[in-house]
């Protein structure tokens, strides 16, 4: 929540406050770790006459049920490291990473623990310099 003040000279005599969403950064946090904690479920049908489903927690390892603000999923993700023409997916291999990088872009993570090749590249270009005599 926000709050403005209005009034004179700083004062507060009128306060106007609204509800805010976080920073989308913390929204990426917060959804990474709920996703990291999801747990998966299946569908089973409640009785043969009812047409009614619930969702089963598949592998209840401690059973606690999943709150409304959990996230839950039926089919595991695809494996994106390698390829799948199923999913479309083209997998990692043959790629360039940067080897100093903790995003996405990075070898620990883009090579999927296959390890990599470094390879050293220099690269010369114009520069359009000009050399000014100052004295």
């Amino acid at each position: 929540q926000e709050c403005k003040c209005h009034g004179v000279s700083g004062s507060c005599t009128t306060k106007t406050c609204w509800t805010t969403l976080p920073k989308f950064r913390e929204l990426g946090y917060i959804l990474k770790d709920k996703y990291h904690e999801a747990v998966q479920v299946e569908p089973v049908r409640a009785s043969r006459n009812k047409r009614q489903t619930f969702l089963k927690i598949k592998k209840p390892l401690s059973y606690r049920k999943p709150m409304d603000t959990d996230l839950v999923y039926i089919e595991k993700s695809p494996n994106y490291c390698e390829e799948d023409p199923v999913t479309g997916s083209v997998g990692t291999q043959g790629r360039m990473c940067n080897k100093t990088a903790q995003q996405s872009d990075g070898c620990d993570l883009m090579c999927c623990g296959r390890g990599y090749n470094t390879h050293q590249y220099s690269r010369v270009w114009q520069c359009n310099c000009k050399f000014h005599w100052c004295c």
